[in-house]
């Protein structure tokens, strides 16, 4: 070392005689060797990190000479001789920062593989961890050539001589990783989680090789070793460059991720399933989100939603094998991204929840549909903004300003989800869309003034209703009432919407929760209604009823109670619901437990909250065996409808029942 010494004209005449001397020692015993290696390879790690280029250069150059001529001689299994050889690589290619150097090295590196690919076995560690080295580097020549040699491992070399790279193939999908987390080069990025991709090809196809290899694995049963030399690593990988890379990126990570649970996860274990989506679960762990608030509303708003539908998308994919193991998990994850503070997960949340369970509640237990009706309610009760009920200005500070805006859209939020949490029900229970139907075709009978239009909608047997045991569905009646009390309540203060209106809450008028109060009683009705008339629930009709008569009677009550025109319109599809809904129920039924909200009927037509003028009645006849009063209204013919609807109720059932008397 003294002789390299000098900065100006260092002497490498030892250095020669010591490659020399380990060229003819070269064929003693692997044991002898190694023990001789093990004081030259710690020279060559000093001497490869000279800060004379020249001195460094020849160094390296020589260390490409022996490796070359060691590598010839091959390697038996279960020896690490080549990974102690190749080592010196290694080092230089950490502690050398000198371009010229680390473009040696990685070209040294290169050649070896092109010309002794057949003869690497533990070399490959060494290898692989000089291309990692490579990888996080700024030098585009050095990153482009480390990749091509890491590229055509994988494609190439790996499918000749995969048997033989198998105690390296972790190295090589964490190489790739690191590929794809240098930002300065964004379509290597890309190329390298195309290569993690195509590595998984490999663990499909080999599995046999993987199960057969012993070495580390030894206290792995030969059923796990696929995973954990395998998929494992692939998977573990993508999650980091997920939590690591910028969008585009980790997007790209995360669908490649994703399509291989989807084709492959087939084969894979349920105790697999658990420690795969501890890592997926990552994804979404709020200690690892960044701390700047727009990178954490972009990270909410693109990865974990994208993360979101992915999972649900798996675990349908996958129910039989996931449900008993993961439902809780993924119910408390959908728990979790509705009551963030960020819109678009809010409600990715609920479309989830709600996709889950469309799509996989044919399969569900009473047990699972227990678990999945408590998530629902506890997420109603979690995200009311009981808030807009008592909330007053502290005061008129910036600080307290910036808190009143921060605080205002969070209970913003919680309204919307709210608004999905009741629409979600409903497309549960009656299938997307099929509540609309059914709303354009009372106004449609109501336009036709037709009392006894047939109303049928193609869809309403593709619901969950028929899969749910009424104690199921009574418990997401408590949410919608408990939702729709809520609302009802924040309408009726008109003193605290004042104050939230001039403190800036919710835009230029008056705030209020007309569309959640009316959604959720509608679906409730909805839900008892279908209950009421339901053959199969025979034994719940006493309790059914009892609900029904109490949910009509109190909004009926209500609605006398509002003055405002715009909250009396927002009623009207509702009111044509329980008119029309009522019309159908069976004489009996009606007898025997209607008189109380008939009476309600009948005092929101005397309080002139539903008014028309009637000209004249035209005739009367009976139908049925009840009285069925025909008479020509107004042109309003929403109101028209309303009171035709109620003459018809008041002369079927209320009036023979006074006249008995």
């Amino acid at each position: 070392m003294d002789e390299l010494a000098s900065p100006h004209h260092p002497r490498m005449f030892s250095l020669q005689k010591i490659v020399e001397i380990s060229y003819y020692n070269m064929n003693r015993i692997r044991l002898q060797w190694s023990r001789i290696w093990h004081v030259i390879g710690d020279h060559f790690n000093k001497v490869g990190c000279n800060p004379n280029e020249d001195v460094a250069i020849f160094a390296v150059d020589s260390l490409r000479q022996l490796s070359m001529k060691f590598l010839e001689k091959g390697e038996l299994a279960n020896f690490r001789f080549q990974k102690d050889f190749l080592r010196p690589f290694e080092h230089i290619m950490k502690k050398n920062r000198s371009p010229t150097i680390r473009d040696m090295v990685i070209r040294c590196i290169a050649q070896m593989v092109n010309s002794q690919a057949g003869n690497i076995r533990s070399g490959w560690k060494n290898i692989f961890a000089v291309f990692h080295q490579a990888a996080s580097d700024h030098d585009g020549n050095i990153v482009e050539l480390a990749f091509q040699t890491t590229a055509h491992i994988v494609t190439n070399i790996f499918q000749q001589h995969f048997p033989a790279a198998i105690d390296s193939f972790q190295d090589a999908v964490k190489c790739l990783s690191e590929f794809a987390c240098n930002v300065a080069f964004p379509d290597t990025s890309m190329e390298a989680i195309r290569l993690i991709r195509y590595c998984a090809k490999y663990v499909s196809e080999r599995p046999q090789v993987l199960r057969e290899y012993t070495s580390d694995d030894m206290n792995v049963a030969p059923g796990d070793r696929v995973w954990v030399r395998g998929w494992f690593p692939i998977l573990f990988e993508l999650s980091c460059i997920i939590n690591r890379c910028k969008l585009d990126v980790r997007t790209r990570g995360l669908t490649v991720m994703f399509e291989i649970m989807k084709s492959y996860g087939h084969t894979f274990e349920k105790h697999w399933w658990q420690d795969l989506f501890r890592i997926v679960f990552r994804i979404f762990d709020n200690m690892k989100l960044p701390e700047q608030q727009t990178e954490k509303s972009e990270w909410m708003t693109t990865t974990c939603n994208h993360a979101l539908y992915a999972i649900c998308d798996v675990f349908t994919q996958f129910y039989e094998a996931l449900n008993e193991i993961l439902l809780p998990d993924i119910l408390a994850q959908l728990h979790w991204c509705v009551k963030q503070d960020n819109e678009q997960l809010a409600r990715s949340g609920t479309n989830c929840l709600e996709n889950l369970v469309i799509l996989n509640g044919q399969k569900f237990s009473p047990e699972v549909w227990g678990q999945t009706c408590n998530c629902m309610l506890e997420i109603f009760k979690t995200t009311i903004p009981h808030v807009l009920l008592t909330w007053r200005p502290a005061g008129m500070e910036e600080d307290s300003a910036e808190k009143h805006l921060k605080l205002f859209a969070g209970l913003l939020i919680k309204c919307v989800v709210q608004l999905e949490l009741i629409q979600t029900i409903d497309n549960i229970v009656f299938y997307p869309a099929t509540s609309k139907k059914e709303d354009a075709e009372h106004m449609a009978a109501a336009q036709r003034d037709a009392l006894d239009a047939d109303i049928h909608i193609d869809t309403e047997d593709q619901g969950m209703y028929k899969y749910m045991s009424s104690h199921h569905l009574f418990k997401l009646l408590d949410c919608l009432q408990e939702s729709h009390s809520f609302s009802k309540a924040f309408n009726s203060n008109y003193e605290q919407r004042t104050v939230l209106w001039r403190a800036g809450f919710k835009g230029k008028s008056k705030p209020n929760l007309l569309k959640q109060e009316t959604s959720s009683l509608a679906c409730c009705l909805r839900i008892l209604f279908r209950m009421y008339v339901d053959e199969n629930r025979r034994d719940s009709w006493d309790a059914i009823q009892q609900r029904l008569l109490s949910v009509c009677s109190e909004a009926l009550a209500y609605f006398i109670t509002v003055n405002s025109e715009s909250h009396r319109e927002a009623w009207t599809n509702l009111l044509l619901l329980l008119l029309t809904k009522t019309l159908k129920i069976s004489d009996e039924k009606v007898r025997t437990g209607w008189k109380s909200c008939l009476v309600c009927i009948l005092v929101c037509i005397k309080s002139g909250k539903v008014n028309a003028n009637t000209h004249y009645m035209r005739t009367c006849r009976k139908t049925s065996g009840s009285s069925l009063l025909l008479f020509k209204l107004s042109n309003t013919v929403e109101l028209n409808h309303f009171f035709k609807c109620i003459f018809f109720l008041l002369c079927r059932f209320v009036f023979p029942l006074y006249c008995k008397v």
